[in-house]
C-alpha cells in the first residue's frame, strides 16, 4: 500500500480522535474520551508505515498540517466555533504548505 494512503488514513484517524476528544468534554463523557484515545493508538499504528518510505519532516508536517485545517474545519461546523481573519488565513497557510509538500514529495 502507498505511503499516501496510510498517512490519509492516520490524518482521518488522528482528526477523528480529537473531534472524539472535544465530545468527550475533558472526559467527563469517559465513552467518547476511550474511543478518542483508540484512535489516537490507530493512528500511529498507520502512521508509522508511510514513515518507512517518505521522510519524516514531511510526513509530519503533512499530518499535522492537515490534521489543523480539518479540526478547524470541525469546530467550525459541528461546534460553531469561529476564527478571526488573521487565524483563518494562518490556517490557509498551513493548507497551503501540506499541499505544497505532497506535491513535491515523491515515493
Amino acid at each position: 500500500m502507498s505511503a499516501w494512503i496510510y498517512l490519509s488514513g492516520a490524518i482521518l484517524l488522528e482528526v477523528s480522535g480529537t473531534f472524539l476528544l472535544k465530545l468527550s468534554n475533558g472526559f467527563e463523557k469517559w465513552h467518547w474520551g476511550a474511543l478518542s484515545l483508540v484512535c489516537y493508538l490507530a493512528c500511529f499504528w498507520v502512521l508509522a508505515p508511510a514513515m518507512k518510505e517518505l521522510p519524516v519532516g514531511v510526513v509530519y508536517a503533512i499530518w499535522a498540517g492537515v490534521g489543523i485545517v480539518a479540526a478547524t474545519l470541525i469546530g467550525f461546523m459541528a461546534f460553531g466555533e469561529r476564527l478571526g481573519a488573521i487565524q483563518l488565513l494562518c490556517v490557509a497557510m498551513v493548507l497551503i504548505g501540506a499541499v505544497g509538500l505532497r506535491f513535491t514529495t515523491s515515493s
